[in-house]
């Protein structure tokens, strides 16, 4: 629900299925051009009131107690700066024509465009221009049409098509998800009443006609082979933890199930090329394994399925090879991510390429994969990865800034919480801690919480471990891809158990010579802000020295009220009606408990914001002001939930530099050894 992966929304910019997008993911990457790191003129960050010109960005600036003036003998790190993270654009979403020789990917800079690459290298080419800046959680990439000729795109929740060569765009109508029926006719997304069916539109006569509807969600749609039938999900709105897999017949609009398993979720149908046989993920194993089932037209009953694979792993992103032997899909276990080929006949899983996190997988004839790929020392590219797992790159839009500076690789961490369940988490360390020199820490929380931190590219992360903080970023219990059981652990309990994981965090990092416990910080955005509020407000031993909240909840209860349905069904999909779980809402809402708050406390918060409204820090502002407790706010006009735009984003992190400079670096004279206690 709070976003922060593979799912969620700000201020719906383009629409997709309300089911598809159950959590709050959000993400740090930005764009402006490229700049040298080795900056001769930095300056060290300032106070916004000193801060000279118009700065629209920005809406509320306040402060409670002491205003922080900023530190004035900070030094840069030696080789990141904030206007290359910046400055790295997002390419994600590749899908490949059908004729096999093209790639359509989006490209996040200033806008959300569509680009098309040559699968054999050669020079992008943008086809749309202007298309809304949309987070990659929320949005969908291009769809091609039949003939290779069109592409399909949401923009600003409506469905557009346009040629492939270039040229202006056609609104078709209001909808999302658009896929290709033929070559005259799009399956596509249409919200009504609070539910999202699928309607099948003629571009030349947009009029919607319902394919597939429910009670709850339908939404990714796959069309068969040979265009009569569509294989899709639907979120059951009476069983939130379920999401099921059924066949619509495109002519008599009839449907039956494949696969409807109580409180439980399946996903990533994919069709075998003769239209025969139908695979899908489930987490009926307990993970995310694969099954197939043999479909058979002549019959109205559930299919059976086979059990393909026992990996003890999530898998997903089905994709049928060509010659529909195998299987291409991305298997991922404690957040690092192989790209995979499954052999239908036996379930034999073969790693293509190890390592990282890698989407949309897309065979090739040639036995190769188009793929997107990022780790954490390398931004997202688009690849193609050859049989003998050589991979080339086809796009890459890192400036050579980031592509040249070093980047530290964590490690993968278990601690113990209060309760002895095992946590997990991947560990920075800077360059230079050492017993005789402890450095300052920042623990981070991810959003979601049906999400996960893995092997992907933070670049904030990579600055601040390069200024000499170690990075601890946890995935607490409800993190995915170790397990069903994990992954629900904090059902009925939020703000709880998950609360105790993130304090063991600090236990953990207490414990290690190198760290300075005393000057440790806890951030998180949505759902990782919450973390971060709880874990400075329900902490008799006050272990944080400091906190900061991005756009997320203080009280669950009226942030339920406040929020958009995607939030709101998510947040009873864990901790269910607030009817009938009052005290589980208020055990789960800090803002009830807020006079336990000591620690000065960093607050940003989009004013477009429709998953956490910016209700949330004005009801905590507005508790901390009558408290006389220590705080910074700021909001920014422009934005949702996600800092995407650049100006926000740089002002925000520079504020976090300041913040943590502040509250946590210790003075020069005592880098050298000791501790320092120099902001009391």
């Amino acid at each position: 629900m709070r976003s922060c992966s593979p799912a969620a929304h700000g201020a719906r910019p383009v629409r997709r299925p309300r089911s598809a997008r159950r959590t709050r993911r959000t993400r740090r990457t930005r764009r402006v051009r490229p700049v040298a790191l080795a900056d001769p003129h930095y300056a060290p960050p300032v106070a916004a009131s000193e801060a000279a010109g118009p700065r629209w960005w920005v809406g509320i600036d306040r402060h409670g107690g002491v205003p922080n003036p900023g530190r004035p003998d900070t030094a840069p790190p030696p080789t990141w700066r904030l206007e290359a993270v910046a400055a790295t654009q997002r390419v994600r979403h590749p899908v490949v024509s059908p004729d096999g020789r093209t790639v359509a990917v989006v490209v996040d800079d200033d806008h959300s465009d569509v680009w098309t690459v040559p699968v054999d290298g050669g020079e992008a080419v943008r086809v749309t221009v202007g298309r809304q800046l949309a987070a990659f959680w929320e949005d969908g990439g291009a769809t091609w049409s039949p003939d290779g000729g069109s592409l399909a795109v949401v923009d600003r929740g409506d469905v557009h098509v346009v040629p492939a060569a270039g040229g202006p765009s056609r609104r078709v109508c209001s909808g999302s998800s658009p896929v290709w029926l033929d070559a005259g006719r799009l399956v596509v997304g249409i919200d009504r009443d609070d539910r999202t069916a699928l309607a099948v539109v003629a571009i030349e006569d947009p009029w919607p006609e319902r394919l597939a509807a429910g009670n709850g969600d339908c939404f990714g749609a796959v069309v068969s082979p040979d265009g009569r039938q569509v294989a899709h999900l639907l979120f059951h709105h009476g069983d939130l933890n379920c999401t099921s897999v059924h066949v619509t017949d495109v002519h008599s609009r009839t449907s039956r199930v494949v696969v409807r398993d109580t409180a439980t979720n399946a996903r990533s149908p994919a069709w075998s090329p003769d239209g025969s046989q139908l695979a899908y993920a489930s987490e009926r194993p307990g993970w995310y394994e694969v099954f197939v089932t043999d479909l058979d037209v002549r019959s109205s009953s559930a299919p059976v399925a086979r059990q393909l694979t026992h990996e003890s792993a999530d898998v997903s992103e089905l994709r049928f090879a060509p010659d529909g032997r195998s299987l291409v899909a991305v298997r991922t276990r404690h957040g690092v991510a192989d790209l995979v080929r499954i052999d239908v006949a036996d379930g034999a899983v073969t790693v293509l390429a190890p390592g990282g996190t890698w989407s949309s997988p897309t065979p090739l004839a040639d036995g190769s994969v188009v793929a997107v790929h990022e780790s954490f020392a390398r931004p997202a590219r688009l690849c193609r990865v050859f049989p003998d797992g050589v991979v080339a790159t086809l796009l890459d839009r890192a400036p050579a800034a980031v592509r040249a500076a070093a980047h530290v690789v964590p490690e993968h961490v278990t601690y113990t919480s209060s309760d002895g369940v095992a946590v997990h988490g991947w560990l920075y360390r800077p360059v230079g801690a050492a017993p005789s020199t402890p450095c300052p820490a920042v623990v981070q929380p991810h959003g979601g919480p049906t999400s996960v931190t893995g092997d992907e590219w933070d670049g904030i992360a990579q600055y601040f471990v390069d200024k000499g903080y170690a990075w601890f970023a946890i995935n607490p219990r409800g993190s995915t891809t170790y397990g069903r059981d994990y992954e629900r652990a904090n059902h009925g309990v939020w703000g709880v158990a998950d609360t105790h994981d993130c304090l063991a965090a600090h236990d953990h990092l207490a414990s290690l010579a190198w760290v300075d416990p005393s000057r440790v910080a806890i951030f998180g955005a949505s759902y990782g802000s919450y973390m971060a509020l709880h874990s400075v407000v329900d902490d008799p031993r006050h272990r944080y020295a400091a906190a900061v909240m991005k756009y997320g909840d203080c009280d669950i209860l009226t942030s339920w009220a406040q929020g958009d349905l995607v939030g709101r069904l998510d947040l009873e999909r864990m901790m269910g009606h607030p009817h009938d779980h009052a005290a589980a809402y208020r055990a789960g809402s800090p803002i009830h408990r807020i006079e336990q708050l000591r620690a000065p406390v960093l607050i940003a918060h989009g004013e477009l914001d429709r998953r956490v409204s910016v209700a949330q820090s004005h009801e905590l502002v507005d508790a901390l002001d009558r408290l006389g407790r220590r705080y910074e706010f700021v909001t920014y006009p422009t934005e949702a939930h996600g800092l995407l735009r650049l100006e926000p984003f740089l002002d925000f992190h520079r504020r976090l530099e300041r913040f943590l400079d502040w509250y946590l670096m210790p003075r020069p004279s005592a880098a050298a050894g000791g501790r320092s206690d120099w902001v009391s």
